[in-house]
């Protein structure tokens, strides 16, 4: 084990002793997190997405259990945020305090995950509710954004719910002037599993929904997935968007080329990658995130 490793790994187990005996820490260093400008000069981001265990999603391909260790989720996510034109990170309350007592989050950019509900592989999956951050949450710690999980399944009634606390939730962030990150699937059940569907009319389709969500669209970003004729499906919105990484389960070179194509689109402003940068095939993080930095920043980084 490396010096370096070594250092991290005594960090994190400080972590607990802190959370056990002061945790006023936490709301303190919120208050004193020295912050950033959502957008950079280049208006352009890329986020690192660590929000999937709070759903029960610890797997990466193959392996079911990849994301069990937080020590070593920690790790993989301070390696990732310390690498230039990683713009900051997209997580749960108890990642992103995590990260903040590690000193990880100074400058960076943060985006509170807000319903988590729709548990991997429920019953209830798709009646996605709003368990961990609410916009006045978003707004007093001062995060600069909120982002919600949107699936709608026309078979589902739980869908419904989902649908209408995702609007509830646009329209309080705007009021708080705070951005709204809004990720929609148009999902079905197959075989017992929810399955979103990434063909592009149902990609649009989904965009359309979402879009008029909220009160008002003023400060809502879209986050989607990267599918066939994507020019096709951002010619459907004019909201900024985000793309997602997925959890890719072909060659690494192939997913960064589909990343690059997709760049190139004016309205597509970066990526929200999670777990294709922080356990890459071959496990060197730094070098992943390397790539994905060039691919969003390019010569401005």
């Amino acid at each position: 084990m490396s010096v370096e490793i070594a250092d991290r790994e005594a960090a994190i187990l400080e972590l607990t002793e802190i959370r056990a005996r002061e945790p006023r820490r936490i709301a303190e260093a919120w208050t004193a997190r020295r912050r950033r400008e959502l957008l950079g000069e280049d208006g352009r981001l890329l986020l690192v997405a660590a929000d999937h265990p709070a759903r029960g999603a610890l797997g990466v391909r193959g392996d079911a259990t990849a994301m069990a260790s937080r020590t070593d989720l920690l790790i993989r996510l301070r390696t990732a945020l310390s690498r230039p034109g990683v713009d900051g990170v997209l997580g749960t309350p108890d990642i992103l305090d995590d990260l903040l007592l590690l000193g990880a989050l100074e400058g960076k950019v943060a985006i509170g995950s807000m319903n988590r509900g729709g548990l991997q592989g429920a019953s209830f999956e798709l009646d996605d509710r709003f368990t961990a951050y609410r916009a006045e949450d978003v707004a007093a710690c001062g995060l600069e954004g909120g982002k919600m999980l949107t699936r709608i399944c026309l078979d589902d009634p739980g869908s419904a719910a989902t649908l209408q606390a995702s609007a509830e939730a646009i329209s309080a962030l705007a009021g708080l002037g705070v951005m709204a990150m809004v990720e929609p699937f148009l999902s079905v059940r197959r075989e017992g599993r929810v399955v979103n569907l990434l063909d592009p009319d149902s990609t649009i389709t989904s965009v359309a929904i979402a879009s008029a969500l909220g009160a008002t669209s003023a400060h809502t970003w879209l986050k989607l997935p990267v599918v066939d004729d994507l020019p096709r499906v951002m010619d459907s919105t004019t909201l900024p968007t985000l793309l997602l990484g997925g959890d890719p389960q072909g060659e690494p070179d192939d997913t960064y080329a589909s990343w690059g194509r997709a760049l190139e689109l004016p309205a597509v402003r970066g990526l929200v990658v999670g777990r294709a940068l922080l356990y890459p095939p071959g496990g060197d993080v730094a070098a992943a995130v390397d790539i994905a930095a060039e691919l969003v920043h390019g010569a401005s980084r």
